[in-house]
């Protein structure tokens, strides 16, 4: 899957020329202005790194990436700013960010530190291990197992069901799934209900109680139904 990246600037000419940059990179990336707009995409979207400026309107970067650990959010966080005293770096990372880049920078060192983070956040789990569903998921040897029994599972099942595990015990939205499955290029309406009823012959159909549901209005979740331990 393609590195997916938010970036919040309040300088567009800045902005703009790390989009570009990032993107002929083969990054993918969303783009708003402010704190309060960053936490807003963050809350709906899955993504790999989140870049953010420190002086910003509305919200500035230190806060927002208080409210976003806070709330639970362990994407790793860059933050940018024009301010290179020393205090002002152990404030960023008190505040919850994982690294920090002096403005101006190098392209190459953004994207370098960029793609560091990605890597460190992916390699953080090798095997996901949900008890109380019976799911094992290992990531390196992309197998799967619930209930200790091996899942044959094609290849956008496997795409749908890591995800849904990297992201346990939370929600994931319809469009990050369809993302992950088929990057910008959107399916129709039906596809990705297609494929997720395929996921559910292989990980649901067999097994006493089905563990994947649907979150109305939203997406679907790894999750026992209602009122069953």
């Amino acid at each position: 899957m393609n590195t997916r990246v938010l970036l919040i600037e309040d300088d567009r000419n800045l902005a703009e020329s790390i989009l570009h940059y990032l993107e002929l990179n083969e990054l993918v990336c969303d783009f708003c202005e402010d704190g309060n707009q960053g936490l807003n995409l963050i809350a709906n979207n899955a993504y790999d790194v989140i870049v953010s400026d420190v002086n910003m309107p509305k919200l500035d970067g230190f806060s927002m990436c208080q409210r976003a650990r806070k709330e639970g959010n362990a994407t790793p966080i860059l933050l940018l700013t024009a301010n290179s005293e020393l205090n002002d770096k152990l404030q960023g990372f008190e505040s919850g960010a994982d690294d920090y880049l002096t403005k101006p920078f190098a392209m190459q060192e953004l994207l370098a530190r960029i793609t560091a983070l990605a890597k460190r956040s992916s390699g953080n789990a090798k095997v996901l291990k949900i008890a109380n569903l019976g799911l094992e998921v290992n990531l390196d040897e992309r197998w799967a197992k619930r209930e200790g029994v091996t899942l044959q599972l094609s290849p956008s099942s496997w795409v749908i069901l890591e995800l849904l595990a990297r992201a346990y015990p939370k929600a994931v939205s319809k469009s990050d799934l369809e993302f992950a499955v088929w990057g910008d290029q959107l399916p129709d309406s039906n596809a990705l209900k297609v494929h997720v009823h395929r996921l559910r012959q292989r990980l649901d159909k067999p097994f006493s109680c089905a563990i994947v549901q649907v979150v109305a209005g939203f997406g679907f979740q790894l999750k026992k139904p209602d009122g069953q331990l």
